[in-house]
């Protein structure tokens, strides 16, 4: 009998990759998974094949594509920190963009004709209006945006040029771990907001910085689309069945449609921990628009999508919970 087409997914051993693989493995995919563990952790792979490696790697890459006949691939590796990239942008441009592109090179060289991008909301830069748009002209504000778009548009202009499909998937802020407590968001030095009041919840942190509390918005802090991570790694795999059905290349954006102010955040964090936790604010931070709120009507056309965990405090749930299992059983290293 021959071999199973295999499903490459790159940062699968990260946070959404790692919920992408699990979502995929129970379907019974056949999974290869290349992650460097810069940022990733070996135990958060619970189906298919890890390999130890890195997308830069094109004779890794390319023999992965050959040895598992991969007809697929869902790319999650990347630097994904705002701050750091308006610090050290040539690191954002090296491995979120070169690296892509390397990628790209032995998909098209392989014959993969399925190609699925994890990209991000940050390529709006301060949009126009209170919605994010597909439509809008992406502008970007700070290097991890601008890293971002340029492996769009490389994907984009592959896929006019040869036979390759692709879905690039824009998150806007992805929260929450597995509800079935497995796996979760266990990043060193997060900078995501819920993930970070979880930790000061339990005591890895002193306190919770709200950095900005002038901007334009309701409260005057900024405001987001929280969508929950099991949430977002459904929108990937039925963008994998969207492509095998042969549907035509799109961007869409990955949220709830609406969004909460960090201050709404905080409180949501009082409310499901049942006490408050200690937060100091400071000025703004470089490279953070006031709002980022996904206009959603395109995924939920295209994929018949409907989420299952749009509720901020379910989101916050997850968590905390989340955050206590490592606290009383410790990974031995880092994960994404």
């Amino acid at each position: 009998m021959q071999a199973k087409k295999g499903v490459l997914v790159t940062g699968g051993a990260g946070y959404i990759g790692s919920h992408v693989v699990k979502q995929l493995g129970e379907m019974g995919e056949r999974i290869v998974v290349l992650d460097n563990l810069s940022t990733g952790f070996r135990e958060a792979v619970l189906y298919g094949d890890l390999i130890e490696g890195d997308t830069g790697d094109t004779e890794l890459v390319r023999h992965v594509l050959r040895e598992y006949q991969v007809e697929a691939i869902l790319h999650f590796a990347a630097h994904t920190i705002v701050p750091e990239s308006v610090a050290d942008p040539l690191k954002y441009y090296g491995n979120n963009t070169c690296k892509t592109r390397n990628l790209l090179q032995c998909a098209a060289e392989a014959g993969v004709r399925h190609f699925i991008f994890s990209s991000t909301a940050a390529v709006y830069g301060i949009p126009d209006g209170p919605f994010c748009t597909e439509a809008a002209q992406p502008s970007p504000i700070n290097p991890y945006g601008s890293s971002k778009l340029m492996s769009e548009w490389m994907l984009r202009d592959l896929s006019a040029a040869s036979d390759l499909k692709h879905v690039i998937l824009r998150y806007f802020n992805v929260a929450g771990s597995d509800p079935d407590g497995r796996i979760g968001q266990s990043t060193r030095n997060a900078t995501l907001l819920i993930k970070v009041a979880a930790e000061v919840a339990v005591g890895k942190r002193d306190r919770l910085f709200v950095f900005g509390t002038d901007y334009p918005t309701r409260d005057g802090t900024g405001v987001r689309d929280y969508i929950h991570v099991t949430d977002l790694a459904d929108a990937h795999v039925r963008a994998l069945d969207y492509l095998r059905a042969g549907g035509a290349s799109t961007v869409l954006n990955c949220g709830y449609g609406h969004g909460y102010s960090v201050r709404e955040v905080i409180d949501a964090v009082h409310r499901v921990l049942g006490r408050p936790i200690a937060v100091e604010e400071r000025p703004r931070r470089p490279g953070d628009p006031p709002q980022l709120v996904a206009a959603v009507d395109r995924l939920h056309a295209t994929f018949q999508w409907t989420p299952r965990f749009d509720d901020l405090d379910f989101i916050v749930r997850t968590s905390l919970d989340w955050e206590r299992k490592l606290m009383a059983h410790p990974w031995g290293g880092v994960t994404g």
